[in-house]
């Protein structure tokens, strides 16, 4: 094996190790979805639900009845009569509740869907904010550096009087904020650690390593929208509810029908009995009134519900989508120009060198600074921007 491919095997081993620590938030996404407490304790109780309607579709139970009357002034033997008897709806009925379970239980599970998505667009969130939150620690970190080193050498300045107590009294200052600024960042990254294990049902989370991918340029905002009318769960909900209010007025349509009771009789006296098939059947006089005219109203309120949430999605996507445009625009735009500004490890040279004094330097750094945080608060609004709107795709 040649000095070519050794070295390219090591360079590919390194590159490979590297990115194995990295965790994506894809990666952190499953994982609390599967630890998530609120998810488990909220799918027990769709599951409760589902069996609950089920259960609406049973038949009631048979019932038993017998009399025995040895009792009064009669001259034949005692009377002696039972029943058995099962009373159910119209077969009818139960094909329609049927129907009606199976759609609940999609409606069911866009609630879940929705709800799902709700915690890991929050994790998500939280994600972001932790990355943006160490991207800024690295970089304080080493302004705390750099800001250390300038108090050191402002000390030996002064030590050979020629700087003031006043210059040294600054340098102090910023190091001191510099410092501070570096703590409240360790305290923000675990406090929102913390949030982040909470969400993973108290569970540990590697997040040394985070990954997040930079804004990118979205489709157009009418296959967003296709792709929300195909997935997001809040549209399919609405689509479960109309079909379910209209599968309902059927039901209550069938329900109109009689109820029917079968079963079996035997009386007996005197050594003589009598046996055969009982058979009844209600009258859905008044049960039934009114019940149909309400399911159709609902159906009619839901068809009309659904078409006003549509269109407040759909503009509150349009909303939404422009912002992200003209945000991605300005942030593309500012990053340019941060790229051809001199860097501070430029400024730090420059004023190590005795380009600049101290004034000079604390000032141009601090505007690179500004400008440096203006951007990194840029693209954390991108980046949770960009979540909230392709929020059908956790």
């Amino acid at each position: 094996m040649n000095i070519k491919s050794v070295c390219a095997l090591v360079v590919c081993l390194f590159v490979g190790k590297v990115f194995s620590q990295t965790t994506t938030i894809d990666e952190l996404l499953n994982q609390i979805e599967q630890n998530n407490t609120e998810l488990k304790a909220y799918q027990q109780f769709i599951d409760g639900q589902n069996l609950q309607n089920i259960s609406g579709n049973n038949l009631p139970n048979p019932q038993l009845s017998g009399y025995y009357l040895p009792f009064g002034d009669h001259q034949s033997g005692d009377y002696t009569e039972f029943e058995i008897s099962q009373a159910f709806e119209f077969p009818t009925v139960y094909v329609a509740r049927s129907k009606w379970n199976t759609l609940k239980k999609d409606q069911l599970q866009a609630q879940f869907t929705k709800k799902r998505q709700e915690v890991l667009l929050k994790a998500k969130q939280g994600f972001i904010n932790l990355y943006i939150l160490q991207k800024k620690k690295d970089i304080e970190d080493d302004r705390k550096l750099q800001s250390q080193q300038v108090y050191e050498q402002m000390q030996e300045l002064f030590k050979k009087e020629q700087v003031g107590i006043l210059d040294l009294n600054k340098a102090k200052v910023a190091w001191i904020q510099d410092q501070f600024v570096v703590e409240q960042l360790q305290a923000d990254i675990q406090n929102q650690i913390t949030v982040l294990q909470n969400l993973n049902g108290g569970q540990l989370l590697e997040l040394n390593k985070l990954r997040v991918e930079m804004p990118f340029e979205l489709q157009s905002v009418e296959t967003l929208w296709n792709e929300k009318l195909a997935k997001d769960p809040k549209l399919l909900e609405l689509h479960a509810n109309e079909a379910t209010a209209l599968q309902n007025v059927k039901l209550e349509k069938n329900k109109r029908l009689p109820n029917i009771d079968l079963g079996y009789n035997y009386q007996g006296v005197n050594g003589n009995n009598h046996s055969g098939i009982y058979g009844g059947l209600s009258i859905p006089l008044w049960n039934s009134k009114n019940k149909v005219k309400a399911a159709q109203a609902n159906y009619e309120y839901q068809q009309s519900d659904s078409q006003v949430a549509k269109q407040h999605l759909y503009a509150e996507l349009l909303q939404q989508y422009n912002q992200y445009q003209v945000l991605l625009d300005k942030y593309t735009e500012y990053q340019n120009t941060i790229e051809n500004l001199n860097s501070e490890e430029l400024l730090f040279k420059a004023y190590s060198l005795g380009e600049y004094s101290f004034l000079e330097y604390y000032m141009e750094v601090q505007f690179y600074r500004d400008a440096t945080g203006k951007m990194l608060q840029m693209e954390k609004e991108l980046q949770l921007l960009q979540a909230q709107l392709l929020i059908h795709q956790l």
